[in-house]
């Protein structure tokens, strides 16, 4: 058995780095194409985009590990059931639930190394990556302009002080040519400059614009003053633009996390804190009098009235099922490993001639159903709907179960491990390929 074990083993190490590799990329890319948005034309250092890859590597590896399993598990089986491996295992004796020992073991040292990924590397990943996403968008766009249109410059407060206006932009000397400035920084005059030419520059310290203008004129006039208005012509002028900040200021106080950031113990904690809270909430409304005069005000939410002691009550009782959801997801995301082992094996044993179809097929429809089960059941227990441990454990409860039963089946004597291909599914559940060749050889 210890060869037999080692062989079993070597057998899923090439499938599952493989797919653990192509997925983490694919998912990877996926992530970095959405939020590229929010890091291009920032004029952020390469060292930004570095800690952005690095600290959204862990939450694609907890998605993606647990599919690389499922992925291994059936490649490799399906792959020894189509070259008789199975078939002559069995016919030595060997008892194919006793042979898949090895692999739950397995199965159960990853999962328990997945829960404490995600509950140490994992939060504290999504601590910095959120803090990091905070601060870029906090920084303002490096000024990308665009000619013949009137570009907002926003300040650091968020404020649109200055809009600019060129014919010709050249981006590689930041030379403007037949400028037009808007100056709204003071709200009691309305400055507007005009210029032949001019070039964009960042002081030292790259908190502020310095655009240097040619050949112009500013035109000014007070709003405060009935027909003040007053024009000078220059050859160069100076404007600084205050607050117009290329460089990224990072968090100095981020104290605060979100369930997604937290350890179970954070969790926990924060749990007994608001356990406390809710119970003295009750406790002072089982001891107040009822139209008393410490009665707490109602308030009308949502279409609905409802006393201020209530509002709190429901809003601590939904933090209470998002962190006790949080936890229970941890722990649920970090089994699906051994449970992708248990319903792998017989679905690749039951359909080895399915080839890499099968595998592809089968792993997008088990992803497919557990990540809808994860999201709808968040869903339900953020609203109160079921418990959260049952909300997180439904799915892996019944792929356990159906995968125990699968492995309870085609581990009986009479039952053959050279299983079926695509023609022993159901006809609506064969992939068209599938179908046009059965239709081609009744034809035939």
């Amino acid at each position: 058995m210890k060869v037999l074990t080692r062989y079993l083993l070597r057998s899923q190490i090439g499938p599952f780095f493989f797919a653990f590799f192509a997925l983490t990329g694919v998912v990877l890319i996926n992530t970095l194409a959405q939020k590229m948005a929010d890091l291009a034309g920032k004029g952020l250092p390469t060292r930004v985009f570095a800690e952005f890859f690095v600290y959204s590597l862990p939450a694609n590896v907890a998605l993606t590990l647990p599919m690389s399993v499922l992925v291994a598990v059936l490649y490799s089986f399906s792959a020894m059931a189509s070259e008789n491996e199975i078939t002559a295992l069995k016919a030595s004796g060997i008892d194919l639930r006793r042979m898949v020992t090895p692999l739950l073991v397995s199965a159960t040292i990853i999962a328990v190394g997945m829960f404490w990924f995600n509950d140490r590397v994992l939060s504290a990943a999504n601590f910095r990556w959120r803090n990091l996403m905070m601060d870029v968008a906090q920084t303002s766009p490096l000024l990308a302009l665009r000619e013949h249109v009137v570009n907002p410059i926003p300040s650091s407060d968020g404020s649109m002080s200055y809009y600019l206006k060129a014919e010709h932009i050249d981006q590689a000397t930041n030379r403007l040519k037949d400028v037009t400035i808007f100056d709204l920084s003071n709200p009691d005059v309305k400055r507007t400059i005009y210029a032949d030419s001019g070039r964009m520059a960042w002081n030292r310290t790259r908190t502020d614009l310095v655009l240097i203008l040619f050949d112009g004129t500013v035109q000014e006039a007070q709003l405060s003053k009935s027909g003040s208005f007053q024009q000078v012509d220059f050859q160069k002028q100076m404007l600084r633009m205050p607050g117009v900040s290329q460089q990224l200021q990072r968090t100095t106080d981020a104290s605060y996390r979100t369930p997604r950031d937290m350890t179970v113990a954070m969790m926990q904690a924060r749990i007994d804190t608001f356990t406390t809270q809710l119970s003295k909430i009750e406790k002072e409304q089982r001891g107040r009098p009822e139209n008393g005069f410490m009665t707490p005000p109602k308030l009308a939410i949502g279409g609905r009235t409802v006393s201020y002691d209530q509002m709190r009550t429901e809003s601590l009782r939904f933090q209470i099922r998002d962190l006790n959801t949080e936890i229970q997801k941890k722990y649920a995301i970090a089994a699906a490993t051994l449970v992708f082992v248990l319903i792998g094996i017989p679905l690749a044993l039951r359909f080895s001639r399915g080839g890499v179809g099968m595998v592809i097929a089968v792993s997008l429809s088990i992803f497919s159903i557990y990540y809808v089960g994860l999201i709808g059941g968040q869903t339900l227990a953020g609203n109160g709907y079921v418990t959260p441990w049952l909300a997180m454990w439904l799915t892996n409860l019944l792929f356990g179960t159906l995968g125990i039963f699968g492995l309870w089946f085609v581990g009986r004597e009479q039952s053959s491990g050279r299983g079926g291909g695509w023609g022993e599914w159901p006809r609506w559940l064969r992939l068209p390929r599938a179908r046009r060749a059965e239709r081609a050889a009744e034809a035939g």
